[in-house]
This record gives C-alpha cells, structure tokens and sequence, in this order.
C-alpha cells in the first residue's frame, strides 16, 4: 500500500498531524543526520584529484598512442590505456561516494592511497622531489585523515534502499 502525496499547500506540521490523521509529537531529542566532517572533504578532494590526474595521464597517453609514438605492442598499449581510463573511473566513483558517506569507500580511498604511495616513494627518492612530494603528502594526509573517528562515523552509510514505512 503505497501513501498518498502530500499537498505542500496544507501544513501538517501546525495541526500536528502527519497528514493522515496520526498526531505527530516533537522529538527534537532525535538524533539527525552526521554532519560532514571536514575530512571527508579533504579525502574525497584528494581522490578527485587523483582521478582527474589519472584521466589527464590517459589523455596524453592516447594522444602519444594516435600520433605514432613507438611502442612494443599495440594491444598491450590499449590495454594500458583502457586501464588507466577504468582506475580513473573507479576513482571519481570513490570520491563521489565517500563524499556521501558511503561506508564501502573507505577500503577504496585506503588501497588508492597505498597506490600512491608505492609510487610515490620511488619517485621521490628517484630524483624527482617536486613529483614525489605531490604523490606522497595527499596520500599520507588523506590515509591520516581516513582513520579520524568523525570521518569513520560519516562514512558508515550502507547502499541500502530506503525503508517502505
């Protein structure tokens, strides 16, 4: 049984009613939705980034893959491509939802950031300081800041449908 719309031209609210005849009461000592901690902001930001760095890098790579650029195997290079195009997807799919608050995104946002880092590390030590430094102090901030208890009690939603009552 499926309830009828609600009118917006009637107010229940001052009746006191639910708009079916239950009386309401004020339960203000409800708790309300977790507000957003900053730190999920940082972490989702930090993972967008990622994602879009990674869709600039597949860019580039097609561009260098249509112009002629010499590679060992065609396919393997399309595959590559395709890779980075899905991690790219996968990423922006992860910030989106860690932004809401979606409790699966936290695994997600860790194992990227030890991607990061595992690359990171060696770029850093390699030589290219300004480049390591760009991988590795996102990836740290943000895996710091996935394990900041206001962060893990947002991001505790499930994927569920909504409640039929």
């Amino acid at each position: 049984m499926s309830r009828p719309p609600l009118n917006p031209a009637h107010d229940s609210s001052a009746s006191g009613d639910d708009g079916e005849g239950n009386s309401r009461r004020d339960d203000s000592t409800a708790p309300g939705p977790t507000p957003r901690p900053k730190g999920i902001v940082v972490i989702s930001l930090v993972v967008v980034l990622e994602a879009l760095a990674l869709l600039i890098a597949a860019g580039l790579y097609g561009y260098q893959l249509v112009t002629g650029a010499p590679v060992s195997s065609f396919w393997g290079a399309v595959f590559t491509l395709g890779l980075l195009l899905l991690f790219s997807a996968w990423l922006f799919a992860v910030g989106h939802f860690l932004f809401r608050g979606y409790r699966w995104t936290r695994a997600a946002a860790l194992v990227a950031q030890l991607f990061v880092l595992t690359i990171g590390f060696p770029t850093l030590t390699g030589g290219l300081t300004l480049a390591g430094l760009a991988m590795v102090l996102p990836a740290l901030a943000a895996i710091v800041l996935l394990f900041d208890k206001r962060v893990i009690a947002f991001a505790s939603r499930t994927g569920g449908s909504t409640p039929a009552l």
